[in-house]
């Protein structure tokens, strides 16, 4: 009976370690939804950072494999790099999907790129790199 108690003992998940998860997430989720709000109460169009090349690559790749499935990448760049880019959050805030849209674009669905796939390093605006840190898994 000993022999197993430790393989009983291991296989209880431990209940401190999900709650203390589960509060971790409900703090970041309140961090981006108060980043987003700061962000967006001036009303600014932020300009954009570019995305990292990986990302561009990978994007190029799912668009070949699922061609027509949202805007092309490059299209959604370029209209990023022309009419700046806002910060918005998805149909469930509460969530914390946030999501980056050419400013003209109300499109989440096919026009949207996340939060991490922007150029940290190019960011002009802290609250949008705080946000960016926020949102990347590591």
């Amino acid at each position: 009976m000993d022999k197993l108690k430790p393989h009983i003992e291991g296989s209880v998940p431990n209940q401190e370690s999900d709650i203390d998860l589960e509060k971790e997430e409900r703090e970041r989720v309140e961090k981006i939804l108060k980043l987003v709000e700061k962000i967006n109460e001036s009303g600014e169009i932020l300009p954009f950072p570019g995305i990292h090349p990986e990302t561009h690559s990978k994007m190029k790749k799912d668009e070949d494999e699922y061609p027509g499935y949202t805007t092309p990448i490059d299209e959604i760049i370029e209209r990023c790099e022309r009419e700046g880019i806002k910060v918005v959050l998805g149909k469930h805030p509460e969530s914390g999907n946030v999501f980056i849209l050419p400013a003209d674009s109300n499109d989440i669905e096919n026009d949207s790129i996340a939060p991490d796939q922007l150029q940290i390093d190019a960011v002009e605006n802290e609250e949008l790199r705080e946000l960016i840190k926020l949102t990347t898994k590591t």
